[in-house]
């Protein structure tokens, strides 16, 4: 692996799949030949434009699709576009060749064929196949391309959906293997799996089956569309795309073309009876309702009278209709439950129609994944991994298994007729009640060869905060305090949203005075889906509309001081956000240390969508750099007017990499972990480099240039102008001239340089008055109600 270096990798195929792998890898950093076939009719004297016009229409739809697919749009210089009949000699110089053809087996050897003269001797070579036997791909090849070959399937979108199949050929090199799985880990933030060539692989045998079983349920239970789509979203734990959305989304030929390939080529597999397409689904496609390809699947946008509505289709009509809101007793009562562990243990056992359908779908599931081993694969991580990372399900199927206890769920199959095969009776005959366990704060899988426990590859480097449970040092009911060893602390908390709350405010403060009483530094993360949507509002909420100011001055008071005790620590404080970093997640990275954050982190101060302005130090901090920014022969204000239109607008980096343009992160001491698993024991590391180089507490600002009524007039103008155009409600005014003022440092006569304090006082006196208007009231109750800002 470190003789191996991919500096250029060329891909073949510029379809959906091509051209978003080509994006993927520019992401990171990797030079791109995006190759596809010259258009029909064009002759050989055509202009290089006409020639290219598949790959770069290709290409161009895929970067101005949505979500994108790249982290920044620097990217695409990385990536140069050329055609099958100019440009194959060009792979001569790749280091990695990546086919993504369409699926037929005689395409893809025609393809090998011209790679095999043009390809350099060594060079990797793969297919992104989701299901093509990978030894009938390497026929006829030569020796040096056989041991280079695997399949690498790429799941899509690539740079969101984490999965990445390694699948061995008869002849592939281990090395190959091994270089595959490390690459994919570190280089693309992958969850990378190896595989069987067996029909379809991991996740898409696994995840097809459990589609088809929900869909044969559906009718089987009586459940609309609607039902099954609340059953199976993120009550659950799984996507908010649920069984019948996701279904459109991957487009239900394809579903049907694995399904059947699955059914065709499995003979043995005792549950094939399940991928039998049911006479609604074939009647579907006839009428070409696959989908979102086809603007219309299971469900169907249209666009009305200045707004759009979701219809949904009734399987009996087959004509569309407004969707139902639907109702559990079961799922009502599991909503409040934070711990998706504890949902699913009620859902489980529900008495309502809810509780027949998890029943029924875990007992197929589980008895499914238990004959695909060895089947598909002879470790029962990589099937939970595939199918989490692929499929976007937050617990995979054995971990399931194990929550709601492997014996007892064994026990009421057996009672529903479920068949097991021999391993798991043996298993528990054994005394085994789990197929995972926690030891020094590793995680261990139960190998079924060997009939013992062990470490799952790669577990050594990465930390799970939950399996540090026996290492808590202290907590109060929202956090938890642990030591990941190396004399390092990890401040986590589990809150609705990750909110930031009174004890999430004691748990900070709490962890950095334990910290620098005998520990090297705090790590600050979490481990949800998110790692903090802002300050809880809800409280706030109360504050002002029962019109008691003092505590709510006390509240943000208490907020300003803690984000300040970040900063301001004996000790190194290294934030690891992830997901949604909002408000005061926001505010929190600001004043850290350092920030490890996850290439997917969307994160910004956006607390004008709310009527107020940021006041935990975040309206501050911009206020400090954007004194620190200020350019010898540059106009001082223009760099102040960026970070104000940047809090006004309330922007939210689309990833890590964008946070930089935004000003949160700083280039050169914060860093982003593409693969989101890691970030963690980077964050420890950087708590450990900075200890070992001898940190010292950074002493508080007393030098930051405000710039006064000057630039207070220039940003009111501006403020006005966006009024004028329609651009900004009055609201949106009132909000944004409290902003100005505050980020000039008040109505000063000139120029002149206050201290922090100064301009927190500031942020929170604009705050106090801006939670008191009506209107700011009415937007808050509206992102706690709805989830959505109110524009008023």
């Amino acid at each position: 692996m470190a003789n191996r270096n991919i500096k250029k990798v060329a891909i073949l195929g510029s379809g959906v799949m091509g051209s978003r792998i080509a994006a993927h890898f520019a992401g990171v950093g990797v030079q791109v030949l995006l190759l596809d076939i010259v258009p029909q009719g064009i002759s050989e004297n055509a202009s290089l434009k006409e020639k290219n016009k598949i790959v770069d229409s290709s290409l161009a739809a895929a970067i101005t699709s949505s979500p994108s697919p790249i982290y920044h749009k620097d990217a695409l210089q990385l990536i140069t576009t050329g055609n099958f009949a100019d440009n194959m000699k060009d792979i001569a110089d790749a280091d990695w060749i990546i086919e993504v053809v369409v699926e037929k087996l005689e395409i893809k050897k025609k393809i090998f064929d011209e790679v095999e003269k043009y390809r350099r001797k060594g060079t990797l070579i793969s297919s992104n196949t989701s299901g093509i036997p990978i030894h009938l791909m390497t026929e006829g090849r030569s020796e040096d391309f056989k041991i280079h070959f695997c399949g690498t399937h790429f799941f899509n979108p690539p740079r969101y959906l984490r999965l990445l199949e390694i699948i061995p050929g008869p002849d592939t090199d281990k090395s190959v293997i091994d270089f595959m799985l490390y690459y994919g880990d570190i280089i693309l933030g992958k969850k990378t799996v190896l595989c069987k060539d067996t029909p379809a692989f991991i996740a898409n045998r696994i995840g097809v089956f459990s589609m088809m079983t929900i869909f044969q349920l559906s009718q089987k239970l009586s459940l609309g569309i609607e039902e099954i789509d609340v059953l199976t979203g993120p009550i659950s734990g799984r996507p908010k795309s649920a069984s019948f959305r996701t279904a459109d989304v991957v487009g239900l030929d394809t579903l049907i073309k694995v399904a059947n390939g699955i059914y065709q080529e499995c003979p043995t597999d005792e549950a094939k009876e399940n991928m039998l397409i049911p006479i609604w689904m074939n009647k579907m496609v006839e009428k070409n309702f696959i989908g979102d390809k086809a603007g219309q699947g299971f469900y169907k946008k249209i666009k009305g009278e200045g707004k759009s509505e979701i219809l949904v289709l009734d399987l009996e009509t087959f004509e569309y209709r407004t969707t139902k809101k639907v109702s559990f007793p079961a799922i009502e009562a599991a909503k409040p439950i934070e711990a998706l562990e504890d949902r699913i243990r009620m859902l489980i056992n529900a008495k309502d129609k809810s509780g027949d359908f998890y029943r029924s779908f875990h007992y197929a599931l589980f008895a499914y994944v238990a004959h695909r081993i060895p089947e598909i694969s002879d470790e029962i991580y990589r099937i939970d991994d595939a199918i989490k990372a692929g499929f976007g399900w937050e617990i995979g199927p054995f971990e399931t298994w194990d929550i709601l206890g492997v014996k007892e769920m064994t026990e009421q199959m057996k009672k529903a007729g479920t068949a097991l095969p021999t391993w798991v009776e043996d298993f528990i005959t054994s005394g085994g009640n789990t197929f995972y366990k926690t030891e020094n704060n590793k995680k261990h899988c139960y190998d079924i060869i060997t009939k013992t426990y062990k470490v799952i590859p790669g577990a050594n480097n990465i930390i799970i905060l939950k399996q540090f449970s026996d290492k808590s040092i202290w907590s109060n009911s929202s956090c938890h305090l642990y030591e990941l060893g190396d004399e390092v602390l990890a401040l986590t908390w589990n809150t609705k949203m990750n909110s930031i709350g009174g004890e999430v405010l004691e748990g900070i403060q709490r962890s950095i005075s334990i910290a620098e009483e005998k520990y090297k530094g705090l790590v600050i993360a979490n481990s949800g889906a998110q790692f903090s949507a802002g300050a809880n509002i809800a409280l706030l909420f109360m504050l002002a509309i029962e019109q008691d100011y003092d505590e709510l001055d006390l509240a943000i008071k208490l907020f300003q001081n803690t984000m300040m005790r970040i900063r301001y620590s004996n000790i190194p404080v290294v934030a690891a956000p992830h997901g949604l970093t909002l408000g005061g997640g926001c505010e929190l990275c600001l004043h850290a240390d350092k920030i490890i954050a996850a290439a997917e982190t969307y994160t910004g101060l956006v607390e004008s969508g709310i009527g107020v302005i940021p006041a935990g130090g975040g309206t501050k901090e911009f206020i400090l750099r954007a004194s620190d920014e200020i350019h010898q022969g540059e106009p001082e204000n223009i760099t102040l007017q960026n970070r104000f239109l940047t809090i006004a607008t309330a922007k939210v980096s689309t990833s890590a990499h964008e946070a930089y343009d935004l000003g949160i992160y700083k280039k050169g001491k914060d860093e982003i972990s593409i693969n989101i698993d890691r970030r963690i024991t980077r964050a420890k590391t950087a708590v450990l480099q900075m200890h070992e180089s001898g940190y010292v507490m950074p002493t508080m600002r007393k030098n930051i240039k405000v710039l006064g009524r000057s630039a207070l007039g220039a940003l009111y103008a501006g403020i006005n102008g966006m009024w004028r155009a329609h651009y900004a409600s009055d609201h949106d005014v009132k909000v944004a001239k409290k902003l100005a003022f505050v980020m000039c440092g008040g109505d000063l006569s000139e120029q002149t340089l206050v201290n922090e304090q100064y301009l927190l006082d500031l942020e929170r006196e604009a705050f106090l008055s801006l939670a008191g208007e009506k209107k700011t009231l009415e937007r808050i109750q509206s992102v706690i109600k709805t989830g959505k800002p109110l524009r008023n």
